[in-house]
């Protein structure tokens, strides 16, 4: 079994066993809970979001060196990108911040 597919699947029974201890409490899920699942989230969304900034630089860098010419036009949209790509992870990190503290 790869890696890949051994992740999915221990990942997978990780996801279904957590859910069903906090849906078992009967006043909700308890504050450990509202603690794990706001890391995760601003774990997932920082992860993400630093995958998506290093295509965006990786791309725009390649496309820079294969023509210099147009490094103008390619410079604006990637910061653009950039900051588009951030404005997400800083979302998650609202939204996780605000469902801890209610």
């Amino acid at each position: 079994m790869s890696f890949q597919k051994a992740f999915l699947v221990i990942g997978t029974f990780t996801l279904m066993l957590g859910a069903s201890v906090a849906m078992a409490s009967e006043g909700g899920a308890p504050d450990a809970y509202a603690s794990i699942g706001a890391a995760l989230a601003i774990g997932l969304a920082a992860f993400g979001g630093a995958l998506g900034q290093g295509k965006t630089a990786a791309a725009a860098l390649d496309g820079i060196a294969r023509n210099p010419a147009a490094q103008g036009k390619i410079f604006v949209p990637m910061i653009i990108g950039l900051a588009l790509i951030e404005s997400l992870v800083l979302y998650a990190f609202v939204i996780a911040f605000v469902k801890i503290k209610t």
